[in-house]
């Protein structure tokens, strides 16, 4: 097969969705790799690495896309590069389609084959291609959250552990998943007082066990979460819906009961945001204001960190690659049920149910097409 790695054109986005290893793995399996000029350069990778490894050097996205089979990359395609997507070609990367129509709209077009990393879902119920980046992002949450409660930065002036003979900054997450449970151990390792939030008990058992002292954990409700974020210096929205729009847990009015210079970090922007308020940003003008509180949105919070955020990705992908480029997606997703989840648009049909039920779509049953 012939695969295809673009530059990502995405604002500030310096992740590859290959490394030159996997490059050289795909060689190895018979497979033509082609990568864009200078694809790899904002996560360290020169292209003397990747042609060393086996692959060919491109000059432009026009011949990438040309001349591929399948793309891989990382972050959804913009219209560039929609544009440039062909019939039957497989695109597998990260589309978050629920929370763009156009975009949904435009691969529909396309006829192309979307596999989507974020809805890939193993047997357990994990999301092995979403928990590298979910991990970073947790993690960053906690990172950036610290730097906007800065007063220079717009917030309260509150270091997140405090100090002996002040109080800790109060962090309330929403969601104790991936995000939550990174952004949790990062927030309670720098002393910070912390409370999870979450609608599935068994959950909060789990999180009981492994959680710190200073972490607390309560059932999600409205009554709760509205008492909870008048508390919070740092409010981090990690709530996941695989596939689908992410639900608006606290609206602007609810914003009116949080504090001066109170943080909102919303890694949920990606899926539409579980903050009303909240709309994506970029890393190059991450924050804006309302009712006086400090709102990080970026969409792509780990394109921050392309270096780990590159390796922690494509160490995960690389395998559901392989079987797509050796087996062809037909039969990779029949012989896998993990990637057949994965399918979001097939040939102009939508059919994962999150993106369906987004927009009002009809949806095309995957076992119809795979039979």
């Amino acid at each position: 097969m012939r695969i295809g790695v673009p530059r990502e054109i995405k604002t500030n986005e310096y992740r590859v969705a290959l490394r030159p290893a996997g490059a050289e793995i795909l060689a190895k399996d018979g497979h033509e790799v082609r990568v864009e000029r200078g694809a790899g350069d904002g996560s360290g990778y020169a292209d003397g690495a990747y042609e060393d490894a086996g692959a060919r050097i491109v000059d432009g996205p026009d011949e990438v896309f040309a001349e591929s089979d399948m793309i891989l990359k990382v972050k959804e395609p913009l219209p560039p590069e929609v544009a440039r997507i062909r019939e039957d070609q497989i695109v597998f990367t990260y589309f978050h389609f629920a929370a763009s129509r156009e975009l949904t709209e435009g691969m529909i077009g396309s006829k192309a084959i979307a596999i989507a990393y974020e809805t890939v879902e193993e047997t357990d119920g994990t999301l092995p291609l979403l928990v590298p980046m979910s991990e970073v992002a947790g993690r960053m949450s906690v990172q950036e959250g610290a730097k906007y409660l800065e007063k220079l930065m717009g917030g309260r002036g509150i270091l997140l552990g405090g100090v002996p003979g002040t109080p800790p900054a109060e962090v309330v997450i929403l969601g104790g998943g991936v995000v939550g449970i990174n952004a949790a151990k990062m927030a309670a390792g720098l002393g910070a007082r912390v409370t999870i939030l979450d609608v599935s008990l068994p959950r909060l058992r789990y999180l009981d066990d492994v959680m710190p002292a200073n972490v607390d954990l309560l059932f999600s409700d409205p009554v709760t979460i509205r008492e909870m974020i008048s508390r919070a210096d740092l409010l981090i929205g990690a709530v996941l819906l695989p596939g689908a729009k992410a639900p608006n847990l606290v609206s602007r009015e609810d914003l009116k009961r949080m504090k001066e210079g109170a943080v909102i970090v919303d890694v949920a922007v990606d899926q539409g945001g579980c903050i009303e308020t909240c709309r994506p940003t970029t890393h190059e003008d991450p924050v804006f204001v309302v009712e006086g509180v400090v709102h990080y949105c970026v969409a792509n919070m780990p394109g921050a960190v392309p270096r780990t955020s590159t390796i922690a990705l494509t160490s995960a992908t690389l395998p559901y690659a392989r079987r797509i480029a050796s087996s062809g997606w037909v039969d990779a997703c029949r012989e896998s049920p993990a990637l057949a989840l994965g399918l979001n648009v097939v040939r102009g049909e939508v059919t994962y149910p999150g993106v369906a039920e987004a927009f009002g779509l009809p949806r095309r049953n995957v076992a119809e097409i795979l039979s």
